[in-house]
């Protein structure tokens, strides 16, 4: 059995938690940011005319040449890139904050409060209150 010695880094599993959190956020961010930005340049593009043909009233059968097809493709992967690293961003500052919170939680345990595995042990919880129980 190792003794305890206090430390301020968290648990392995919450430092890979934390890691898959900020790249799941990054990655969500990135998308939504993307899909937003492209669905307003590309509001016009043409494929409505595509699809349904000359079932619009009005409506030229082919999409005006004046625009490059691709319409903002570049805008919208720079937005969704800064969109991905702002995300990432907020994710990780939450992730750092319940991180420390986790490591002040096991600073402020006594050392015969943990076993082995670094849970409390509720048998020998004492009460740390200095408030006499008679007054």
């Amino acid at each position: 059995m190792r003794a305890y010695t206090p430390t301020a880094l968290p648990p392995v599993g919450a430092r890979v938690a934390a890691f898959v959190a900020i790249i799941v956020g990054g990655i969500c961010g990135g998308l939504i940011t993307f899909a937003v930005v492209d669905l307003q340049c590309n509001s016009d593009d043409g494929k409505v005319q595509e699809v349904l043909g000359s079932a619009v009233p009005g409506a030229a059968a082919t999409p005006s040449s004046d625009e490059p097809a691709g319409g903002c493709d570049v805008a919208a992967g720079a937005a969704g890139l800064l969109g991905a690293v702002v995300s990432a961003g907020g994710v990780s500052v939450v992730s750092v904050l319940v991180l420390r919170a986790m490591a002040e939680w096991r600073r402020n345990l006594a050392p015969h409060e943990l076993d082995t595995v670094g849970e409390p042990d509720p048998a020998q919880r004492t009460s740390r209150s200095r408030r006499n129980p008679s007054a």
